[in-house]
């Protein structure tokens, strides 16, 4: 018996000189009810790109132990974006697949089965954060083993190098629950991933309509082996002997990056023809490289709002032995130094309270700058919780200054528990700024930076060591100063008989650099009759 659902996040109250008048929760590895660690035998993680979205299927053999029946909790982290499309489970010669049920009735079910003595399974999303799962796994007999299998898809974000980042978290931070927020109060303890002495098995396959240049991580990898002589499919594998105590972190790079390419997905043979099962999908990419002649007119103006977390989280170091705080200051400091002369900027940094350098932005001339450089260099990971959304609150509450278009930085590690509120507090300002949002360090929640960049109009970048921090922040800043590609439309040219639903929002802007993807239900002949689409714009 098997249930997929979503509910309420974990969090449990907690008193800390570093995080007073806070909920936290430490989510990583499997856990009993008595919350001692339950032994995961191995991890074997499937990864397929296709151009540029991910199927990931990962598959976790754990064992009980002990000399009764178990149950216990696996808490682990997916992106922001993903959708879960399978759950199975395999306890012996049985084999247990997902139903997807609305989540009070799911739960009154599971906890049947349980009662009755039935072994059972449950997938459970957070509300507040989407990039939290928790799998409750019901009765484990002593001495079996279960085998998971959880498969995902997800879109892949471009780097300021045009790669494509495809990431496997190997922790999921604590997150921080501002007193008052929304969730449940259930704590699960910390394991920490290189403490756990499970295995990690993981490929990939690369498909792509481009050559696939190269691929690079931050683990070792075998050689890339290519299955065509256009060398448009690959596989990769992680080197053995990998522990799987850091993010690994892929960089998928293709040949003419700026062309857009079409990839069509048939429907499925056993689906109704007209659904969206069962007709083709048709997937494309747009990541235009603008002319010169219009790149040269950046904008010399805008007001400019940084946003710095200096909670006690921050002071943690990531794989490099660097704190998080240093490295958001390096971020920052680049950016500062990067500013054009006449704009106006102020710096706000927070923790459980926040405060600012200026009492109101400032025009940026040499005297503020090196006003501003100088605090910042003084900054620390002193400021307790993670309090994010007031200081939001009171930026959004400075009247805009004329004809200074305003562009927020936010730096943090996205560790905290209300994500959906800081979003939807960004999403509701969208008309008047742009977000451009910095994930410091590993684990930081997708779900809050790219939930940020989303909804504000902005983009997203993850910083997780020096040796690319430099083209990210620029890339964001260029972001930042440019102009815009608007009031955009979508020409489609089908053979006769073909028709297309576009699936996706409208594109409302398109930036240099920034990749957009369009989805369509196609209906028809399809076969292999050539299309075109043709993507116009009245100016920018």
């Amino acid at each position: 018996m098997c249930f997929l659902h979503v509910k309420a996040p974990e969090y449990q109250c907690c008193q800390s000189s570093a995080f007073s008048s806070c909920t936290m929760v430490n989510c990583c590895g499997l856990l009993s009810s008595q919350k001692e660690p339950v032994p995961l035998k191995s991890i074997e993680v499937e990864l397929e790109v296709k151009d540029h979205v991910a199927t990931v299927v990962s598959t976790l053999l754990y064992e009980n132990k002990e000399d009764k029946p178990l149950e216990a909790v696996f808490v682990f982290p997916l992106p922001g974006d993903a959708a879960v499309c399978h759950f199975s489970a395999k306890i012996g010669q049985t084999q247990i697949v997902a139903e997807v049920k609305e989540k009070k009735e799911a739960r009154e079910d599971y906890d049947d089965a349980l009662s009755s003595g039935q072994q059972a399974f449950l997938l459970e999303e957070s509300e507040q954060s989407p990039d939290i799962f928790s799998m409750s796994v019901g009765r484990l007999p002593p001495g079996e083993s279960a085998s998971i299998r959880l498969e995902y898809v997800t879109e892949l974000a471009v780097q300021a190098d045009d790669g494509l980042r495809f990431c496997l978290p190997a922790v999921l931070n604590p997150r921080y629950q501002p007193q008052g927020s929304e969730g449940a109060s259930v704590q699960v303890t910390s394991v920490p991933a290189s403490l756990v002495p499970y295995s990690l098995s993981f490929s990939a396959r690369l498909s792509s309509p481009r050559p696939i240049s190269k691929v690079e991580s931050s683990c070792s990898l075998d050689p890339l082996q290519y299955l065509n002589t256009d060398q448009t499919q690959a596989t990769i594998k992680l080197a053995a002997g990998h522990k799987f105590d850091r993010d690994v972190e892929l960089l998928i790079y293709y040949k003419d990056a700026h062309q857009p390419t079409a990839v069509v997905e048939a429907g499925q043979a056993s689906a109704k023809p007209g659904s969206l099962m069962g007709d083709p999908v048709v997937m494309l990419s747009l990541y235009p490289e603008f002319p010169q002649s219009v790149m040269s007119s950046v904008a010399s103006c805008g007001e400019f709002v940084f946003l710095l977390d200096r909670s006690g989280s921050m002071q943690m170091s990531s794989a490099n032995q660097q704190t998080r705080i240093s490295s958001a200051r390096d971020t920052l400091l680049l950016l500062l130094k990067s500013l054009p002369m006449g704009c106006y900027f102020n710096i706000y940094s927070f923790g459980s309270s926040y405060e600012h350098i200026f009492s109101q932005s400032v025009e940026y001339n040499q005297k503020t700058m090196e006003e501003a450089l100088k605090k910042v260099e003084e900054m620390q990971a002193n400021m307790g919780g993670t309090e994010i959304l007031k200081p939001l609150q009171h930026i959004y509450r400075q009247s805009c200054i004329p004809s200074q278009p305003r562009q927020l930085f936010v730096f943090t590690d996205g560790e905290v528990g209300n994500t959906k509120e800081v979003i939807d507090l960004v999403k509701k300002n969208s008309g008047s700024h742009r977000c451009f949002s910095f994930g410091i360090g590993e684990g930081a929640s997708s779900a809050l930076i790219n939930g940020l960049a989303k909804e504000g109009g902005g983009h997203a970048q993850f910083i997780t060591g020096t040796d690319r921090m430099q083209p990210k922040v620029m890339q964001s800043l260029r972001f930042a100063l440019q102009p815009a590609v608007v009031d955009i439309s979508v020409t489609w040219d089908l053979p006769k008989g073909v028709s297309v639903t576009v699936l996706s929002p409208p594109i409302t802007a398109l930036f240099q650099g920034q990749r957009s993807l369009v989805y369509g239900q196609l209906t028809g002949e399809v076969g292999a009759a050539p299309c075109h689409v043709v993507f116009l714009s009245s100016g920018m």
